[in-house]
This record gives C-alpha cells, sequence and structure tokens, in this order.
C-alpha cells in the first residue's frame, strides 16, 4: 500500500527502493511530478503522526465526495493515509491472458502467482504484476471476481464482486488500516477492509464479499495442474518494473510498517503464517510436518518450489517460500480447495485477535 518509492504518475525502475534503507530521501524530478522515498526505519513516526492528524472524514471529502462518512463500522483514527491519493497504485481492469507458452517467456518456473479455478476455467495472475497494482478486477468461470493483493500483510485474497443486486468493481483507497489494504467500490465509493473482505465506511458498511478459494503457488505447479490454463500478461500501458520487488526484504524485516495495534504472543510479527479461519499455522510449523490433518476432513499440505513475492529484489530470486494448498472433502468424496490465505501473523492477530496461531501440531495441551 505504502509504496517504498511512490510517483504519482509512475513507478520506475529507478524508484524501485529497498526497504531496508535507513533513511528517507525526497527529490524533485524535472515535471511538476513529486517523487517521494521513504525508508522503512527513519521517519515512521513522523509518517505516522502526520497520518494520525489527517484521520478525519472532513479532511477526505473533497477526494472523496460520493463516500457517506456518517456510516462506519471502525474508528477513524485507525485509518492511516499509505501515501498515495485514490488508485494511485492504479487496479487493473482489462487483465490480457495468454498461454502457459506465452507466460513461460516471462515467468521463471518459481516464480508466485495467485491462482483460481471457477467452472472449469483457470487462470493466474503474476505477483510480479500484483505487488504493483494489488487489485485485478475479473471475470473468471462466469463469476465476477477481485483479485486482491496487500503487500505490507503479504495477503492476497479472491473475491466475488456481486453483493446483493449490485455488481461492484474495486480500487485503492491510499489507506491503511492495521497495514492493510482499504479498498473502495466505484459504485457507491464505500471502504472495504482486504483482509476481512468488510465494508467499513459508507453505504455498504457492514457487507461481507464472498471469498473465492484460490492459490499461491509457483507458476510450474500451476502448470502442472492445470496444463491449459491462462496466465494474466504483462500489462503494457504502464510503466512499472515487473517483476522487481518494490518492498525488498520487508518479510524479514522486524516490525510491520505504519502497524498501530497488539502483536501477537510467542511469535514474530512478520513470521508468515497460515489462516485457514480463525485458525493459524506457522509457516515453519508446514516446512516441518508437510502434511497435517486439522479436521473436518481438511488437510494442509506443503511442498518446496516457490519463490517469496517480499524478499528479493527480483521475485525469481527470493527464499523458497514453498507451495501451500488446503483442501477438504466435500459431500462427493472429492477434495477441493479451501479459502485460506498465507500472511504475516501482525495481521493474523489484528483482525483475529486472540485467535491461536499453531507452532506445534496436534497442539500442546
Amino acid at each position: 500500500m505504502l509504496r517504498l518509492v511512490y510517483d504519482q504518475k509512475r513507478l520506475t525502475r529507478r524508484g524501485a527502493v529497498s526497504a531496508n534503507l535507513g533513511k528517507a530521501a525526497m527529490t524533485t524530478a524535472r515535471t511538476a511530478t513529486t517523487r517521494i522515498a521513504v525508508g522503512l526505519a527513519m521517519g515512521l513516526m513522523a509518517l505516522t503522526a502526520s497520518s494520525l492528524s489527517q484521520a478525519q472524514p472532513q479532511l477526505w471529502q473533497s477526494e472523496w465526495p460520493q463516500t457517506d462518512f456518517d456510516k462506519t463500522s471502525v474508528d477513524y483514527s485507525e485509518i492511516l493515509s499509505g501515501g498515495p491519493p485514490k488508485d494511485g497504485i492504479p487496479p487493473i481492469d482489462d487483465p490480457q491472458f495468454g498461454s502457459i507458452a506465452d507466460a513461460a517467456e516471462f515467468l521463471t518456473e518459481t516464480e508466485p502467482v495467485a491462482s483460481l479455478m471457477i467452472n472449469g476455467e483457470a487462470r493466474a495472475y503474476p505477483m510480479s504484476v500484483m505487488i504493483w497494482h494489488e487489485i485485478i478486477n475479473d471475470e473468471v468461470g462466469g463469476v465476477p471476481v477481485s483479485v486482491t493483493f496487500c503487500p505490507l500483510c503479504n495477503s492476497i485474497i479472491v473475491f466475488d464482486r456481486r453483493v446483493g443486486d449490485k455488481l461492484l468493481d474495486f480500487g485503492t483507497t491510499g489507506k491503511l488500516r492495521f497495514s492493510d489494504l482499504v479498498m473502495y467500490d466505484r459504485q457507491t465509493e464505500s471502504w472495504w477492509q482486504q483482509f476481512i473482505g468488510e465494508a467499513i465506511v459508507g453505504e455498504m458498511t457492514g457487507q461481507l464479499l464472498d471469498m473465492i478459494p484460490s492459490r499461491t503457488e509457483s507458476f510450474a505447479k500451476f502448470k502442472e495442474r492445470f496444463p491449459d490454463g491462462q496466465v494474466m500478461l504483462l500489462p503494457t500501458n504502464f510503466r512499472r518494473s515487473y517483476g522487481e520487488n518494490p518492498y525488498v526484504g520487508y518479510d524479514s524485516s522486524a516490525d510491520p510498517f505504519l502497524f498501530r495495534g497488539d502483536r501477537p504472543k510467542d511469535i514474530a510479527p512478520m513470521a508468515c503464517v497460515l489462516a485457514v479461519g480463525d485458525r493459524a499455522w506457522s509457516l515453519d510449523l508446514l516446512k516441518e510436518q508437510r502434511r497435517l490433518e486439522i479436521g473436518d476432513d481438511t488437510v494442509i499440505t506443503w511442498e518446496p518450489g516457490m519463490n517469496a513475492t517480499m524478499d528479493a529484489r527480483i521475485i525469481s530470486q527470493g527464499q523458497d517460500l514453498g507451495n501451500v494448498a488446503v483442501q477438504r472433502r466435500n459431500a462427493d468424496g472429492k477434495m477441493e480447495d479451501v479459502v485460506h490465505d498465507l500472511t504475516f501473523s501482525f495481521a493474523f492477530n489484528a483482525f483475529n485477535p486472540g485467535a491461536p496461531i499453531y507452532q506445534a501440531w496436534p497442539p500442546e495441551s
């Protein structure tokens, strides 16, 4: 959400700055565009204070004239500015797709993709694109979906865009709550919390989006499961350094960025965990056991072979995060995917306070 380097007109290759830089720098472009470079270490307190001072609806109204700020389910002081304005991180509304062979021209075998299959149609969305756009509005198997990614939470969730009789499409507000992406729908300009799919501000407050099972897996794994699947091609109408990570080293930092809230107990806030409903399992545990039976005929599996999105500057060179699948036996006796999220422990804890994060299985008494 908050870009380490943000340019109001474009993010360029020169703008990809390591997240572990210990300083903040500001330069003025030759054009009227202002480029702001913000490091994770220095400037955090100043940015937080500035954001808090602007956490008032009357200061947002000019940018959001259609949003009903009289309706909210959260404390406005929890919503911080991440830096970019509305759609400063532009969503994609017309993704273009190609074959596995087409995608092999720009994806390595171990690069991560967000994948889903609906009504027999399988599609993959490269994380090298998702990291620069965060929301892709699409239709898969006749179902309108939004594929969403919050880099600061490492949270990848797919939603059905239908709510009641409304068909919504989503953009980015430029705001954060608990370091998580706050989306908005273009139909009512209500604000939605990405991690839980709930409207928290505006006309739609209290409404929930249905989550659709998806996976984050390597391109090779997607190709193995769906040899005739479609893969989103690199956009040609944006200037972005696709394949590069503008948050270098963020997933190994000590603390989340712009986060105000309680940290989880007995596990590092930036530790990667697998969230399934209101329970989570540490990635270290999954790597150790590789297969967990967690009840209700639900099975978690892990196998190596997928790069982490938020690690190295070149995504294809990131550490091996591994492929995770969560499946449950249905009424027909077949295993089918279950909604899950491979995210950071602080984010799971923020939206599931007090919920268990297992580091041993079966859990100790």
